[in-house]
């Protein structure tokens, strides 16, 4: 691919995005420290949250993708995200990434954008 191709299409389409935040999801959920944020949630709301994510980063790295969700801010306000929380999930992505086998260019684009979302999710 060339580099001009968008970080979607580098990622692996949408299937490369399905996979990385379906892997994401799963670890984070069976995580001692982040389990807790999906604690009492049933199936239906899970698949829901699950699909919203894979449409918030089709959409997010130049997908064809209508994501209806809500901006990060509303959709975390209220959770409680701290600091060691979102190193903790930094740490998840970066496995991840990882085992998908993401790049190093890739990998910063994806670390840059999980960055610019950060003031959105932790509380301060």
């Amino acid at each position: 691919m060339k580099m001009t191709d968008s970080l979607y299409s580098r990622l692996g389409g949408y299937d490369g995005i399905a996979t990385f935040a379906t892997m994401l999801v799963e670890q984070a959920r069976k995580d001692a420290l982040l389990g807790r944020f999906w604690s009492n949630s049933g199936e239906d709301r899970l698949a829901r949250e699950l699909q919203l994510l894979i449409d918030y980063l089709v959409k997010e790295t130049g997908g064809q993708m209508y994501y209806t969700g809500r901006d990060m801010a509303l959709a975390h306000k209220g959770m409680g995200i701290d600091e060691v929380d979102w190193t903790r999930f930094i740490e998840i992505v970066t496995s991840v990434a990882g085992e998908l086998g993401v790049g190093p260019t890739e990998g910063s684009e994806v670390m840059a954008f999980l960055d610019s979302l950060k003031a959105d999710v932790v509380i301060a």
